[in-house]
């Protein structure tokens, strides 16, 4: 899967603690088709978090001429990293029979994710899982300890 070269040890270390879980990985699916602006999903029923890779790229720029280009590929890596982690809460809040994670209060949402939260509620119906999940989303050690905590 062309995503795994976009991420860091990290992200690695979340798809592992997701597999171990029981869910799998998919690349570029007939759900990226819904809109250029996703960049992850998570499909409860087939267990499965999906990474919209070409999405992502088409965002930046990122194309086969500018694969070197250093910001264009950071760029592309940061929102592939981010859905990654993204999708990731969902499965600890898959885990923990469906509800929200038991996280600290102070944490707040970046007010610049209000359109992509806009959108994902529109997707999921679950306003305050795709709340906690832009939350967690910048924080990959709280992310690998909640799998942790409600996955094993």
């Amino acid at each position: 899967m062309e995503f795994i070269e976009f991420l860091d040890r990290t992200e690695l270390e979340i798809i592992k603690l997701v597999e171990e879980a029981g869910y799998k990985t998919a690349e570029n699916t007939k759900l990226c088709l819904l809109s250029e602006n996703y960049v992850g999903f998570l499909n409860i029923r087939k267990k499965e978090i999906i990474i919209c890779t070409n999405n992502a790229k088409k965002r930046e720029g990122y194309t086969i001429l500018r694969k070197n280009d250093k910001d264009i590929f950071k760029r592309t890596s940061i929102h592939i990293k981010k859905a990654l982690r993204h999708e990731a809460v969902h499965v600890a809040q898959e885990c923990n029979d469906g509800k929200l994670l038991k996280i600290d209060r102070k944490l707040s949402m970046n007010p610049s994710k209000i359109n992509a939260l806009n959108g994902s509620i529109k997707i999921s119906g679950e306003e305050e899982k795709e709340r906690q999940a832009y939350i967690l989303e910048d924080k990959p050690k709280l992310i690998k300890n909640n799998l942790r905590k409600y996955c094993f």
